[in-house]
């Protein structure tokens, strides 16, 4: 089946990469007769256009993303990687990364534990790199056919390294945290479904006898007009109250699109 998608972005700021792995969004649903599934994508741009001869545009893009389960028996084993980078002309525009390794334990239980690392970095925001490791108590706290509610309870150990956007000095943190998260996929009817992710870790800074808080979130409606047409809704974003350097406190990507299948 062929599908064209129309996509109007009507609003959207800058990248909203967050330092939150939206792990759910990366679960793999497996045929049960396989041990092993993946899913890779990757992308390539290359552009020069310009206006004038002495005023030349160079773009140079990539992106790809790499998802794998292992599932032997009881237990399986998550391998993500996330990677984005934009070039214009001589000037790195977006540097972006991520690997994520997660083993969960009774996989196919309702309630099961996860433990997890992860490295990151975000050269456009100043960070790098990101180093994370940390557990979670997942239970699906509601399932059935319309309605799955999903609770994550845990903590993590945080080192980040940041650079000040205006001073170029390096600043290294590392925290312990609680890190939680609430999962959400509803379907009011067969024409409208809304799925939500929203991720909140906190941890206290001595330095500044505070809390730092941070939140994260995934919202997507979609509504199915007819069999072949419909619209696809999505907004993402990133908090925090408390940054490390001076950076934009909100970040967020808004998308809205119409989807025809023939």
């Amino acid at each position: 089946m062929r599908k064209i998608i129309f996509l109007f972005l009507f609003l959207i700021s800058f990248s909203s990469y967050s330092q939150i792995l939206n792990i759910e969004r990366y679960r793999l649903k497996g045929d049960s007769s396989k041990v092993f599934v993946a899913k890779a994508t990757a992308g390539l741009n290359v552009y020069n256009r310009s206006a004038a001869a002495d005023a030349p545009v160079n773009l140079f893009g990539y992106k790809w993303d790499i998802n794998t389960m292992y599932h032997p028996g009881k237990h399986a084993y998550i391998f993500v990687s996330n990677f984005d980078y934009l070039r214009i002309n001589d000037s790195d525009f977006l540097n972006f990364g991520l690997i994520h390794g997660r083993t969960v334990f009774n996989y196919e239980e309702k309630n099961n534990i996860e433990t997890f690392i992860q490295y990151s970095f975000d050269n456009f925001r100043g960070l790098a790199p990101r180093w994370i490791g940390g557990g979670t108590f997942r239970t699906k706290v509601v399932e059935s056919d319309r309605m799955t509610l999903i609770l994550g309870l845990g903590g993590l150990y945080e080192n980040e390294t940041w650079q000040h956007p205006f001073t170029e000095e390096t600043v290294n943190v590392e925290f312990l945290k609680s890190s939680n998260y609430l999962s959400l996929r509803f379907s009011l009817n067969d024409y409208v479904d809304f799925n939500m992710v929203t991720y909140y870790q906190v941890g206290y800074d001595r330095s500044i006898d505070a809390f730092r808080n941070r939140y994260n979130g995934n919202l997507n409606l979609n509504t199915k007009i007819t069999d072949r047409f419909s619209f696809t809704n999505s907004f993402d974003f990133s908090y925090e109250d408390k940054p490390i350097v001076p950076i934009t406190k909100f970040i967020f990507a808004f998308r809205t699109g119409i989807s025809f299948d023939f």
